[in-house]
């Protein structure tokens, strides 16, 4: 999914199928709980799971699997032949060859354009990003919420977290606050190959 050449950029339309895609994903695993299928449960395998699984088609056995009532769902990305390398295939860090697999900061710095450190400029899909020297964490702005992962994850707790943007805003820990004047908050970022 690496730094998108022209030919790997989706088009408008199919940039606004991905996200509805990519959210409705990510808020299916608070609703039915995480499935089987996210195999890497931390806020960047959070992140990786509802990208891929938005290139799938999303057929019934597709929709039974992932716990998805068929109805009111969104079409399925058409990924031109040109565009079929974006799936499943993450641009590394330092010349490395892409990959299936892809760490919060590679996500950002090589898969990811900075948008600003402003909420008002995200669209729902838009990744949150947070450094604290030694870790590094991801959010997922939803459009009303945020959505990220702990990274804990056991029989009794998902890791999976929904959490309104004021609270973030006034969280009890500062190194967490959704604030432009945070040093830990770098920014809102989005997918290199998105087109809006």
């Amino acid at each position: 999914m690496g730094m998108a050449s022209q030919k790997d950029v989706l088009s408008p339309d199919e940039s606004k199928v991905f996200r509805a895609w990519f959210v409705r994903i990510i808020a299916q695993q608070f609703i039915g709980g995480p499935t089987p299928r996210w195999t890497n449960r931390d806020c960047a395998g959070l992140v990786r799971f509802a990208a891929n699984e938005a290139f799938e088609t999303h057929d019934s056995k597709w929709l039974k699997a992932n716990g998805i009532e068929p109805g009111n769902l969104p079409p399925d990305v058409n990924l031109s032949k040109e565009s079929k390398s974006i799936k499943n295939n993450w641009s590394q860090i330092r010349e490395l060859p892409d990959s299936p697999y892809a760490t919060a900061i590679t996500i950002i710095q090589a898969n990811s354009k900075y948008i600003s450190k402003n909420i008002n400029d995200a669209l729902p899909g838009d990744l949150i990003f947070y450094d604290q020297r030694a870790d590094q964490h991801l959010m997922i702005w939803m459009g009303s919420y945020i959505a990220y992962h702990t990274g804990r994850d056991s029989e009794r707790e998902t890791g999976l977290r929904a959490v309104k943007l004021n609270d973030l805003i006034n969280w009890k820990d500062s190194r967490w606050r959704l604030m432009e004047e945070n040093p830990n908050f770098i920014g809102i970022f989005r997918f290199s190959f998105l087109s809006y």
